[in-house]
């Protein structure tokens, strides 16, 4: 249906309705794998499983940017169904049908439905607006309905006695909320560089969508290589240590992107892109699992609920508040290729102060790995 779209109106329609739909496959897979996998395990299996997810948003420009370059824009969503459509076989002959922890009695939550979405959507739809001159009064009614609504949703999901659609309650513990803070950050780092990265290529560098697009191969490579190695590390040395080292090599691989002047050479990039994949692939498996030992078996359906919302609205916000940045550097930039230069060596280093935020919770996730102390 987005592939079929005749207007902006009716592609966004239908990335809704093709969001809530995939909304459900992620935290469904990790309930079923974390329960399976148990503490002593899960950094290991997390690895394996999370490799996709992590490589997906660095691989998805370089496949986007073949297809753009090939094809028209409708393919970038043709191109799934054939893939969905093998996804679906495989998920009704393999995924039990029960994983023997049926929760009865489990209702809706109408409520918290009809306040958590909107209330994001239109916080981050207005961060979105926001200029060198501010937002709009329109705007700016937008920034508070949506936080109206959100505290409107924090009061019902501590006071209501059904599982809320996101169980802040599970904040009240230190290990949980540390894994949060974490999600929430990381989704802002990765996901606003990602927007970042192939338009620099294009804007400063004066390459082709395909050639941008070829060029974050490397940090997909990277990523690929360490992720399943990375989940059989934290296994061994604890979370902290394998997550602190994956900020420290994502930071050092942002770095060149944010320098002025001539800038580094294509190679310097090159390789700054691998050890930033490094890092990314290194991140993940230490903060499912951060995210999983840190809650009874019974609450891993809601914390992988809570986790998937605070990496995506991570994400959208990070998008959203480096947007803003980008958009305000390019209007106050001289004018010719080094003013724009300048401006994206000014957003990137906004990047890096977003990566380097993630160090705080990752410090004090625990040093040891699960069952070992």
């Amino acid at each position: 249906m987005c592939g079929a779209a005749w207007s902006p109106g009716s592609l966004i329609a239908f990335r809704v309705l093709q969001g809530l739909a995939g909304g459900l496959m992620q935290p469904i897979a990790q309930t079923v794998i974390a329960r399976i996998a148990g503490p002593q395990r899960i950094g290991r299996l997390v690895g394996v499983i999370t490799a996709p997810v992590a490589l997906a948003p660095i691989l998805g420009p370089v496949i986007g940017g073949l297809i753009v370059h090939t094809a028209e824009w409708r393919w970038l969503f043709y191109v799934n169904v054939p893939v969905g459509l093998v996804t679906l076989v495989l998920a009704a002959r393999i995924v039990p049908r029960d994983d023997g922890e049926r929760v009865s009695g489990l209702r809706p939550d109408g409520l918290g439905l009809s306040l958590l979405p909107p209330g994001l959507a239109l916080l981050v739809y207005a961060l979105a607006q926001v200029d060198g001159g501010g937002l709009a009064p329109l705007d700016s009614a937008l920034l508070v309905a949506g936080v109206l609504l959100l505290a409107g949703y924090v009061v019902h999901a501590l006071r209501t006695r059904n599982t809320p659609l996101v169980d802040l309650r599970l904040f009240a513990g230190r290990g949980f909320t540390l894994a949060a803070v974490n999600t929430f950050l990381f989704g802002a780092a990765l996901y606003s560089s990602m927007l970042l990265l192939p338009l620099y290529f294009v804007q400063v560098r004066g390459v082709s969508v395909l050639e941008a697009a070829l060029m974050l191969a490397p940090q997909a490579l990277g990523t690929a290589v360490v992720t399943p190695y990375a989940g059989r590390i934290t296994d061994t040395y604890g979370p902290r240590t394998v997550a602190v080292a994956g900020i420290l090599l994502t930071v050092a691989g942002t770095v060149p992107f944010a320098l002025t002047g001539t800038g580094p050479g294509t190679a310097v990039l090159v390789v700054a892109l691998f050890v930033r994949g490094v890092g990314l692939g290194t991140i993940t498996p230490p903060n499912v699992a951060a995210t999983y030992t840190s809650v009874q078996r019974s609450q891993i359906p809601a914390a992988t609920s809570a986790r998937t919302v605070l990496n995506r609205v991570g994400g959208s916000l990070g998008t959203a508040v480096l947007a803003a940045i980008l958009q305000s550097a390019l209007a106050g930039a001289a004018d010719g290729t080094q003013g724009v230069r300048d401006a994206y060596a000014q957003t990137f280093w906004w990047a890096l102060v977003l990566s380097t935020l993630t160090l705080v919770p990752a410090a004090l996730y625990p040093r040891l790995a699960p069952g070992k102390g």
